[in-house]
């Protein structure tokens, strides 16, 4: 069922961040998304309720630290190395104009 919920909410649009409103390092990835004009569902764990139960999962799921955990097309991509290494090989655009979230 966890994991099920994690999944759901991964593809519901198609870039998702889960994030901390106090993580330094989310707030940084959010911004690399919205500079590239990506409008991404963010979901801020320590606002949340369940919160805690979706870190956990996010940890069972191999994201180390759990966040930010950035899901493209349904797919887990990572945490902020993982964004940042996609970045700098110059392939994380094409993989956000493949999932329809930039266009240009």
């Amino acid at each position: 069922m966890a994991m099920e919920r994690v999944a759901k909410m991964a593809s519901e649009r198609p870039v998702v961040i889960f994030s901390k409103s106090s993580c330094c390092i989310c707030h940084s990835i959010k911004t690399l998304f919205c500079d590239f004009g990506v409008n991404p569902a963010v979901y801020e764990l320590d606002e949340m309720p369940s919160g805690r139960e979706l870190e956990q999962d996010l940890q069972r799921l191999g994201c180390s630290p759990a966040v930010p955990a950035v899901f493209i097309g349904g797919e887990l991509v990572g945490g902020a190395n993982q964004v940042m290494s996609l970045h700098l090989n110059r392939s994380l655009i094409p993989m956000l104009k493949r999932v329809g979230a930039i266009w240009v």
